[in-house]
């Protein structure tokens, strides 16, 4: 054996369970943070789809280069791989809290998201060909790779696990960062332990670095809160004074003096000074000309805002609410704030809330619904883009009384003109009659609403007492679509094409670049 790779002697006293459980530690710790910089980029950029396709594709090309590099390692490898095992720790654990900060001073976010993810993946991809050369001799060659390989794929499947069950609910990004950055420097003092008799340089440095790595991380775990309160203060304009982080989404609410704000991983879904106009739009143009209407189907509007408006209605006896997160629920049936907000909505005993994707909760028979409020986020991926398709349609149609309607929240047709005039091109090739509007929310612009039903819907309004916006006259206004605004042709969203999310993401990078 050359002089560049250790021989057999250092392992001869050393616990093959030990090293195996090294190769564990280090691929549950680098699929960790591959999936942190996926979720923490789709928290922050939106698309889900986008950003994970390109995280794991740089990722694993990261991974590849470092492989390939770390044939030129020469010399003492056990020190080498220790360091490694360290740098990994460092800038691993480290990398949710920094990208977090980045977020909200950097120029171009995504320059500091791939520089770590590049990093990253470059060390990860050295670790297991430094381990396979310094185990060679400890085992034979064929119990070696099927070993090493086995360990680090079970490994993977543990942190594919854990991610979304434990980590994101009960750490958030940030502790878990920390959390497996201090497993990574753990694999490498247990390294130096076993194998300090064997180093060809001396190991006083190696422990200094292993000391103050563990613990600058520890004190990450102990103020990751902190960190992330600074992230999102430098992110969000007003004091953040919520923000969890729930296995489908991260709630952030802020407040200055009388404007409460609720974001979604990023995104503006409320300003307390005008979301009336918002719901009212969204709810009172298509009841108030539904005199037969009794029973009311909530799609999303996990905050109640809605069905507070629904609520107006003495004749209504039933809202089913469906919304996937239960934490949003929970957050605004729980606290006063919130409930005063919507009127302590979801507390009536007229309203059902469940739990549940939209999608697949249409798969069982429901209903029949006389109204269908649709109040989805904007369909800025792939995995929201179903539930504006031509699929869903169909589905929610087999749930709707012979002369109900529904009502979708279509994002704004001034600056996403032509995904406004896809979603109604979708109802319509459903066998739906539509009648689009739009609404003047100072929070959002101009935004868009598209009524729908299986037949002209030619009732007057009979508004509830106490709007504050939606009135008869100002119903008039809303239907009229300026010039700038007006119908442009569009392909109709279906599942296996998605244009919408197409139409969206260019729509809206053209109105912010």
């Amino acid at each position: 054996m050359s002089d560049d790779d250790s021989s057999p002697t250092p392992f001869a006293n050393a616990r093959p369970w030990l090293l195996l459980l090294s190769v564990f530690a280090i691929a549950t710790c680098g699929l960790v943070y591959e999936l942190i910089a996926g979720t923490l980029a789709s928290y922050l950029l939106g698309d889900s789809v986008t950003q994970f396709s390109t995280i794991i594709g740089v990722y694993l090309f990261a991974m590849g280069v470092g492989s390939y590099l770390s044939r030129y390692i020469t010399g003492d490898l056990i020190s080498f791989f220790i360091r490694v095992e360290f740098l990994i720790a460092l800038v691993g654990g480290c990398s949710a809290a920094f990208l977090f900060l980045m977020f909200g001073y950097a120029a171009s976010f995504r320059i500091p998201l791939y520089t770590v993810v590049v990093l990253i993946g470059c060390l990860v991809g050295m670790e297991i060909p430094l381990l396979l050369r310094i185990l060679e001799g400890r085992f034979a060659f064929k119990d070696l790779v099927s070993n090493v390989f086995s360990f680090d794929y079970i490994g993977a499947l543990l942190a594919s696990l854990l991610f979304p069950l434990v980590l994101v609910p009960r750490l958030g990004l940030v502790r878990s960062a920390f959390v497996f950055g201090l497993i990574n420097a753990g694999v490498g003092m247990l390294a130096l332990v076993m194998l300090k008799h064997h180093l060809k340089t001396s190991g006083r440095g190696l422990w200094i670095t292993g000391c103050a790595t563990s613990a600058l991380l520890v004190l990450g775990i102990i103020k990751a809160d902190v960190v992330t309160e600074w992230g999102e203060y430098a992110a969000f304009p007003d004091p953040v004074i919520y923000a969890e982080s729930t296995p489908y989404q991260r709630i952030v609410l802020t407040r200055r003096r009388d404007d409460l704000r609720l974001y979604l991983n990023g995104n503006l879904q409320f300003s307390s000074r005008d979301e009336y106009r918002y719901h009212e739009a969204l709810v009172h143009l298509g009841l108030s000309r539904l005199p037969e209407a009794r029973r009311v189907l909530i799609l999303g509007g996990g905050d109640g805002l809605a069905a507070r408006e629904v609520l107006r209605y003495p004749r209504i006896e039933s809202i089913t609410l469906v919304d996937l997160d239960p934490a949003m629920t929970q957050l605004f049936t729980t606290q006063e704030m919130l409930r005063q907000q919507n009127a302590s909505a979801l507390l009536s005993p007229k309203v059902r809330v469940e739990n549940q994707d939209a999608f697949t909760w249409l798969d069982t028979p429901r209903g029949p619904f006389d109204y269908v409020i649709i109040d989805f986020p904007d369909p800025s991926n792939f995995s929201l883009g179903k539930l504006y398709s031509t699929t869903f349609y169909q589905r929610l149609a087999k749930a709707m009384s012979p002369n109900a309607a529904l009502v979708v929240q279509s994002t704004s047709p001034y600056v996403a003109r032509r995904s406004f005039w896809c979603v109604d091109a979708t109802l319509r090739s459903c066998g739906f009659q539509t009648q689009p509007y739009h609404a003047l929310v100072p929070s959002f612009g101009e935004w868009g609403f598209i009524l729908a039903a299986r037949q002209s819907m030619n009732e007057e309004p009979a508004l509830p007492e106490g709007l504050r916006f939606v009135t008869a006259e100002v119903i008039r206004q809303l239907l009229h679509f300026p010039p700038d605004m007006a119908r442009v042709d569009t392909e109709i969203n279906r599942l296996n094409n998605q244009a919408l999310v197409r139409y969206f993401d260019e729509d809206w990078a053209a109105y912010l670049h």
